[in-house]
């Protein structure tokens, strides 16, 4: 199994470091030559390795770290995605209802992502808090996942826990999804919310 993280903000560079405390190597790429970060990406850890977005797009699961405005430019990297898994952790804050029709932006963002099986998950905490380490008083830090695809969301959550997080799965993106996305103005109720899972 192959990883890329797209996007290698503050957020991309969260995640790159979950996978590089846990030894799992992933591509991490942005619309930027690799050599304007690869200083970044060395300095998390040898297994982040800096791509291109055409070469990092092979991937088997892609983390969409990017501004929600930006997934369509990405989504034009592959004519399809069929057989990849896409885990959104973009947010649509600001944007209105209207401009996504209504749905929950997940729900747009697989639309763009022809193919893909969508996860939404990893967005609900600020890149602060998910930059350390999850193992936190004895528990493991959690990390929510809500899918409309029930094999797709169980990988997610296997890869979830290999980082070291506590997966809690919400069920579909327009039933508990909606708790871990914006509308508008306004955050879901999930959002920003630092919990600890103790076994």
């Amino acid at each position: 199994m192959s990883y890329a993280i797209i996007g290698f903000g503050e957020i991309g560079q969260a995640l790159a470091k979950a996978f590089a405390r846990s030894g799992i190597e992933v591509s991490v790429a942005t619309t930027r030559d690799p050599e304007s970060f690869a200083s970044a990406a060395a300095a998390i850890g040898p297994g982040i390795i800096p791509k291109t977005l055409a070469q990092a797009v092979k991937a088997d699961i892609v983390f969409l770290a990017v501004r929600y405005e930006s997934h369509r430019d990405v989504a034009k990297a592959l004519p399809t995605w069929k057989g990849k898994i896409i885990i959104d952790v973009t947010n649509a804050y600001g944007v209105s209802p209207e401009e996504l029709g209504g749905q929950p932006s997940s729900k747009v963002v697989a639309q763009a992502f022809t193919g893909a099986r969508l996860v939404r998950g990893f967005n609900h905490l600020a890149a602060a808090v998910l930059d350390q380490d999850p193992a936190v008083h004895g528990g493991r830090r959690v990390v929510f996942l809500a899918s409309d695809d029930d094999g797709a969301a169980a990988e997610i959550a296997a890869l979830a826990e290999n980082l070291g997080f506590s997966p809690i799965r919400l069920g579909g993106l327009s039933e508990g999804g909606l708790l871990v996305q914006a509308r508008g103005n306004s955050w879901g109720q999930l959002i920003f919310k630092d919990l600890v899972k103790f076994d």
